[in-house]
């Protein structure tokens, strides 16, 4: 394998991955520090998502290895964010 599609590709993927599960993890930590009932199969799911949104982001921001970690972690923030803001919002109407 060519070594700069290893610095440009596998790396930054594999560090974004990272940052998802160490997200994955320290929302474990919180919620058991806190005494809730873990769903598992939520916590997964949860998980293996992060990891994919992290991968892709951290290919997305791939200057620094560094960003590329806390891109990961802080994927699904930059995710809700962005829906977010182009979320429409609810109008009632008296009748």
């Amino acid at each position: 394998m060519d070594p700069n599609t290893i610095q440009q590709l596998i790396l930054p993927a594999l560090l974004g991955g990272t940052g998802g599960l160490t997200r994955g993890f320290v929302g474990l930590l919180k919620a058991l520090s806190l005494r809730r009932k873990i769903l598992w199969g939520y916590y997964s799911i949860t998980v293996l998502v992060a990891v994919v949104i992290g991968v892709f982001i951290g290919l997305i921001f791939n200057f620094d290895y560094r960003l590329s970690l806390l891109a990961g972690y802080a994927g699904t923030d930059i995710l809700e964010g962005i829906y977010k803001s182009f979320k429409v919002s609810k109008v009632y109407a008296k009748h």
